[in-house]
């Protein structure tokens, strides 16, 4: 899989950000091959940090920019915050 599923403008410091969809989301796990809760407990959610992640993919809450930008760098896209 490539970042081609992921638009360059989610990609972008946080001050030109706009916020991934939850197949954005979904392609960013798939890339850091995280689970959901492979993805929670490397932000740190702690416990219902799973159903966090589902939300977010769902499209049903927003991810923090901080949230997404480590979930970008763990799944290779770079350091997206600078």
């Amino acid at each position: 899989m490539s970042n081609a599923n992921i638009r360059p403008e989610c990609l972008a410091a946080a001050q030109s950000w706009t916020p991934p969809t939850g197949d954005e989301i979904k392609a960013v796990l798939a890339l850091a091959e995280f689970s959901g809760a492979d993805a929670a407990a490397l932000l740190g959610l702690g416990l219902g940090g799973g159903r966090t992640v589902r939300r977010w993919t769902a499209g049903e809450t927003a991810i923090p920019y901080a949230a997404w930008a480590l979930l970008c760098h763990a799944a290779g896209l770079g350091i997206i915050w600078i």
